[in-house]
């Protein structure tokens, strides 16, 4: 689900024509799914057997995306997976879909242990059927902290509007105003090294800046966070897969690992005062995430009651039920 940029980013692609998707059924794509299902049961059920999490079926996905997702669900499992708790999520959240039929999403949601700088970490996939014909397909993978450390939240989206266009989010989200605390963004995003990879892809012809148009949004995005467009040719397919394999593929997962990396060191422990704002910053934030974005758009996709189940589950994980 994308829960921070999901209506913000598909708002683009509800007014480009959307031809239908060509899939890709590439062998290797089928082997790497395949392989990934055993780690997909294992993050749904803390390790217990369990039956074949939607999550991973990916079935409107192109062959590059699909693997994409495969490869960082597979690196959350081996990276933080031993902090996080089996998922909750009812059966008719984990997979849901509109009447017809023509829009279907998933949603898992794995809490951290007591112990870990994690609050808990999401995952999803969204159809999502166009009014005018053809769909978009929405992935989203989110890790949120607790309150206890200052370490930035995760947040990946890649929206694939038609087989020529897609919209992709990167960003390590910060948790306290940058000016007042320079040294947060010298741990968190110039040590890190993160400009080099929006840097890398900005130098692509077939990439240009994405502007949401919420200015809520652009402030809350760090100064390193990548939010960009992908457009080629209309026979050209192909070479937004060749960018998602060859470029968006590996800067995700360097920065999924980076941001992995910080939370089994711990980052720095918040003060009582320092927490509270904090905590009422991360709040703030996931609330506005709804109100902007899940409220409005999952009625109209799936009606009242499938939206209403849904976000129920979402708010008790962010705690502004």
């Amino acid at each position: 689900m994308g829960l921070l940029a999901m209506s913000l980013v598909s708002r683009a692609c509800y007014f480009v024509p959307l031809p239908p998707l060509r899939f890709q059924t590439k062998s290797s794509s089928r082997r790497v799914l395949k392989a990934a299902l055993r780690s997909s049961e294992k993050m749904r059920s803390g390790g217990r057997a369990a039956p074949e999490s939607k999550l991973m079926e990916f079935p409107h996905l192109t062959a590059a995306h699909r693997d994409l997702m495969v490869d960082l669900i597979q690196g959350v499992e081996n990276g933080v997976g031993e902090h996080l708790l089996p998922s909750t999520v009812p059966p008719d959240v984990e997979y849901y879909e509109n009447q017809s039929g023509t829009s279907q999403g998933t949603l898992l949601i794995r809490s951290a242990l007591q112990s870990s700088p994690i609050d808990f970490m999401i995952a999803s996939w969204l159809h999502l059927k166009q009014p005018q014909g053809g769909a978009f397909n929405i992935t989203n993978i989110a890790g949120y902290l607790k309150p206890s450390n200052d370490i930035p939240h995760f947040q990946f989206e890649l929206v694939q509007c038609n087989p020529t266009f897609l919209i992709f989010f990167l960003d390590l989200l910060p948790r306290t105003d940058i000016v007042l605390r320079p040294d947060y963004l010298v741990t968190y995003y110039e040590e890190t090294g993160l400009e080099k990879h929006r840097q890398r892809l900005a130098a692509l012809l077939e990439v240009s800046p994405y502007f949401s148009s919420s200015l809520y949004f652009r402030k809350v995005i760090s100064s390193t966070g990548i939010l960009v467009s992908v457009k080629c040719e209309e026979s050209k397919s192909e070479r937004v897969e060749e960018i998602v394999r060859e470029e968006i593929g590996p800067i995700s997962k360097e920065v999924m690992r980076i941001w992995m990396e910080l939370c089994m060191n711990g980052g720095r422990q918040i003060e009582e005062d320092e927490r509270s704002l904090m905590e009422k910053r991360d709040l703030m934030i996931k609330k506005k995430a709804i109100e902007m974005d899940l409220s409005k758009t999952m009625p109209l996709q799936f009606g009242e009651e499938v939206a209403n189940r849904v976000l129920q589950v979402i708010r008790s994980a962010f705690k502004t039920a």
